[in-house]
C-alpha cells in the first residue's frame, strides 16, 4: 500500500505525462525523422523520468529536462542506426560477383545455411571467410571483443558443418564465398 507522498507523485506524474507526451513525442518524431520511433522514444523517456520523479519535479524546468532526455535518446538511436546502416552496407556492398567456373548448387548452399545463422555468427564467419579480415579488424567492426570472434566463428563454423552436413564444409564455405565476392584467409 503507497504512502500519501507516493500517491501525491503519482498523481503528479501522471498529469506531466498527460500534459507533455505528445510534445516530447513529436520532438523524437522530429529529432529522428521516425514516426514509427516517436511514441517509443517518448514512452522509454518518460519511463526514464519517472524512475527519477524525485528529481524531474524538483528541478526548476521539468519539460525542459524532459526535452532533454528525449534528445539524448533521440541521438542514441541515431548513431545505433548510422552504426548498423555501416555494417549492413559492408555485409551488402557492391562488389563484382565472379562466375569463373561457379557450383551454383554449394553457392546456394552456403548462403541458405548462411541466413540461418543468428547474425552475429553469419558476421563472424562472412567478414572472417569472405571479406578476410583478421580477428581484430571483425571485433572492430562488430564492437566485439577478439575472443567473441574467437567463439562466434568457430561456433558458426560448427553450425554450417552441421547445416550443410559434411566434414568440408569449411572448404565449402570458403569456395563459394570465393566465388561470391573477395576470398581470404581464415588463418591471421
Amino acid at each position: 500500500m503507497g504512502t500519501a507522498v507516493d500517491d501525491a507523485a503519482s498523481v503528479e506524474f501522471h498529469a506531466f505525462f498527460e500534459r507533455h507526451y505528445a510534445e516530447l513525442s513529436r520532438l523524437a518524431h522530429l529529432l529522428t525523422g521516425e514516426a514509427d520511433a516517436a511514441d517509443d522514444l517518448a514512452a522509454d523517456a518518460l519511463l526514464a523520468l519517472w524512475h527519477r520523479w524525485d528529481r524531474v519535479r524538483a528541478a526548476d524546468h521539468p519539460a525542459a529536462y524532459a526535452r532533454g532526455v528525449v534528445a539524448n535518446l533521440a541521438r542514441t538511436r541515431i548513431r545505433s542506426a548510422v552504426r548498423e546502416r555501416r555494417r549492413v552496407a559492408l555485409f551488402w556492398s557492391q562488389r563484382e560477383e565472379r562466375t569463373e567456373n561457379p557450383d551454383v548448387a554449394d553457392v546456394v548452399d552456403v548462403q541458405e545455411a548462411l541466413r540461418r545463422l543468428p547474425f552475429r555468427k553469419r558476421a563472424c564467419v562472412v567478414l572472417r571467410h569472405a571479406f578476410d579480415l583478421s580477428e581484430k579488424e571483425t571485433a572492430l567492426t562488430l564492437g566485439v571483443s577478439v575472443g567473441t570472434v574467437k567463439s562466434q566463428t568457430s561456433k558458426g563454423m560448427a553450425e554450417l558443418q552441421r547445416l550443410l552436413g559434411t566434414q568440408a564444409a569449411p572448404r565449402k564455405v570458403h569456395a563459394a564465398m570465393a566465388r561470391t565476392g573477395e576470398a581470404g584467409g581464415r588463418d591471421r
